[in-house]
């Protein structure tokens, strides 16, 4: 079959791609290349995939040019859009730049999608982050962590929206927006509640993607900084795991069409930020001793996801443990700075 992937070049979007045209689909991938290293991830697809995927640059934000391209590949028969603004920090200093992005790009998607592939499974990237601080509830703090009270799987679907910054209300409108073109329009659309999703080719930044980007600073020898105390704890989801649950819904998306799933770790693979820190001393044998600084706006001291929902209709649950994770993220991370120093 045919798909369109927006953020092709993106670190989750680079995995999909490859991971449907090793299934022997056509990818039509678009991105803009503004993110930080989709250059080389590009380079790495088109390395790889010289036949099955044919790259597009556009901007989602462009509702002539992504009307063009989804013109010319009417018999598409998948879209899963992953290009956004992904950092909360941009967000609060930028909101306009967030909007434009995450809730108009997605629009222009969602009517490209309806006028010219209607019946194509639509997959979309939502965030935790519409769930906003979570304060009604109960947390208790331990010695290196935090703990729900009464939420023993973590937080389900059910959990009422409350996007708290300007990150969660953009991606919370795409959220809602996604859900409504299924009801309204019948579009066989799929909202994803992804948490904290990290792996190999995720070129992290301090505000976004923290797992990679302590795992670059501790091989590199830079300094890492804590906001906050460090005992926040997120549900952290190996990329591949979360392209299962994508292929899981394709498969059954007369089940998953129209459905919400939070796609993270569960309770099973929530870990500190402490926690990762003593994860990489240990993979990497390196005496990290990181710098810590006030609370940025907008973070959750915990989020879990309750993922039972997506295990009951789609069969799925995650298969790589943080340990294991953070060791192949260690090792290609060594490996990409190796390459650099050869060349």
């Amino acid at each position: 079959m045919k798909i369109i992937i927006t953020g092709c070049a993106g670190f989750i979007g680079c995995h999909v791609t490859e991971r449907f045209c090793a299934r022997g689909h056509s990818v039509v991938g678009i991105d803009n290349l503004s993110r930080s290293g989709s250059h080389k991830n590009l380079a790495w697809l088109r390395s790889r995939r010289r036949t099955e995927f044919e790259f597009v640059q556009a901007d989602i934000r462009d509702q002539a040019a992504l009307a063009t391209v989804f013109a010319a590949n009417s018999d598409v028969a998948c879209v899963v859009h992953e290009a956004a603004q992904v950092a909360v920090t941009t967000s609060v200093v930028n909101p306009r730049l967030d909007f434009e992005v995450n809730a108009l790009g997605t629009f222009n998607v969602l009517e490209a999608t309806r006028k010219y592939s209607p019946n194509a499974a639509l997959l979309f990237a939502s965030t935790n982050k519409v769930y906003g601080a979570l304060e009604d509830i109960s947390v208790r703090e331990a010695a290196t962590r935090y703990y729900y009270v009464d939420q023993p799987r973590g937080i389900s679907e059910g959990q009422a929206l409350d996007f708290h910054s300007p990150y969660g209300c953009s991606k919370g409108t795409a959220d809602q927006y996604v859900r409504d073109y299924a009801r309204l329009y019948g579009l066989r659309s799929v909202v994803f509640r992804q948490s904290c999703i990290y792996g190999e080719r995720q070129f992290g930044l301090e505000d976004q993607g923290w797992v990679a980007w302590f795992a670059i600073s501790a091989i590199r020898g830079n300094p890492i900084t804590i906001y906050g105390n460090g005992k926040q704890v997120r549900d952290v989801l190996w990329v591949d795991d979360l392209i299962d649950l994508y292929e899981r819904a394709v498969d059954r998306i007369d089940i998953a069409a129209g459905q919400i799933y939070n796609a993270g770790g569960g309770p099973e693979n929530a870990i500190s930020v402490l926690d990762a820190i003593d994860l990489l001393r240990q993979i990497t044998g390196t005496a990290i001793a990181p710098n810590f600084k006030d609370w940025r706006p907008g973070d959750q001291k915990i989020y879990i996801s309750d993922c039972q929902k997506a295990r009951k209709d789609l069969g799925w649950l995650p298969r790589t443990n943080p340990r294991d994770g953070i060791a192949r993220l260690v090792h290609w991370v060594s490996e990409a700075a190796s390459r650099v120093k050869e060349g």
